[in-house]
């Protein structure tokens, strides 16, 4: 589903309309017979289902991706990804998989396992030259795997931290020790990431950039950033790296992303800062097919290899 933005129609008016078409084609991720999908299955990851209990923003609901390879005393990177809005306006159980089944993560998991990815991976959505480069990368260094929490995020507004003080709690609280007491993974803040996509990414960057102490990387995937708030992003990221230094930041939009416009200024405005961080524009709309395809990829590959190994 694709919704067009008339013109002039105004940063309020851009934003409004790109969350509207996000809730939308959530309403659409049915099965024909009005059914949800069924959860996916895979030979490389295993899925937990948790219930953190009531929260005072809504019921916490979390799904553990956690690789089902290597040996006994294998440790793996943890990534926080945080899903659009469209699951934040579904139940916490059904909005929790976002990532791992609506999102085809656990597919993508599978393709990076056993490369080259093929253009039918991106559902079409790739420049050639991407596509090469991400199996020349595969093919230097195979996909080491990463513990990926995905969480139910409420629909929270990332403009402030304080909207979102209580959520941030709950990750750095309860969910990510819970996922270092039972999954095999590591423990140090530069073997941690957070990332996420549209509303999940805004909050995903506010998060990570207010709280360095426990990330070493922060990612945004077509972040719902307003413009005009190049400033505020700014500080925050030279805030974070004052604090955390070898942090790793990375801004991702498409050629279709409602956002893309104020995203793009936030990259312009850190590279004018000294704020070191990777960017990248691809084809693409702000929907569905984008999560399914380029989205997933993108997200595993990059925090794959901007995450340490290795316990400190």
């Amino acid at each position: 589903m694709s919704v067009e933005v008339p013109r002039g129609i105004g940063r309020r008016g851009l934003v409004f309309g790109a969350l509207t078409a996000a809730l939308a084609c959530s309403r659409g991720e049915r099965t024909a017979d009005g059914g949800l999908p069924p959860l996916p299955v895979s030979n490389s990851v295993r899925l937990l289902e948790w219930d953190l209990g009531q929260k005072p923003w809504g019921r916490a609901r979390a799904v553990i991706v956690v690789p089902s390879w290597g040996r006994a005393d294998a440790r793996f990177p943890v990534l926080v990804a945080l899903h659009g809005r469209g699951e934040s306006v579904k139940t916490p159980a059904e909005g929790a998989m976002g990532w791992p089944r609506d999102y085809a993560m656990v597919r993508a998991y599978d393709r990076l396992r056993s490369p080259p990815l093929r253009e039918t991976d991106y559902e079409g959505i790739v420049d050639p030259s991407r596509l090469a480069d991400a199996n020349a990368k595969l093919a230097r260094r195979p996909f080491g795997g990463l513990v990926v929490a995905c969480p139910w995020l409420p629909d929270v507004r990332p403009a402030t931290t304080g909207d979102i003080a209580e959520y941030a709690q709950f990750l750095l609280g309860s969910l990510l020790p819970r996922v270092r007491a039972e999954t095999p993974s590591l423990s140090s803040p530069e073997a941690t990431g957070i990332d996420g996509v549209s509303l999940g990414g805004a909050v995903a960057l506010r998060i990570g950039l207010t709280r360095p102490d426990a990330f070493g990387a922060v990612g945004g995937i077509q972040p719902a950033l307003s413009e005009g708030q190049n400033a505020e992003w700014t500080a925050l990221a030279q805030g974070a790296r004052a604090r955390r230094p070898g942090m790793k930041l990375r801004l991702l939009t498409s050629h279709e992303d409602y956002f893309r416009d104020a995203i793009l200024g936030v990259s312009r405005a850190w590279n004018a800062a000294g704020v070191a961080h990777d960017f990248a524009e691809v084809p693409g709309p702000h929907d569905y097919v984008f999560n399914r395809g380029p989205g997933s990829i993108e997200l595993l590959l990059w925090h794959d290899r901007a995450l340490e190994r290795s316990s400190l």
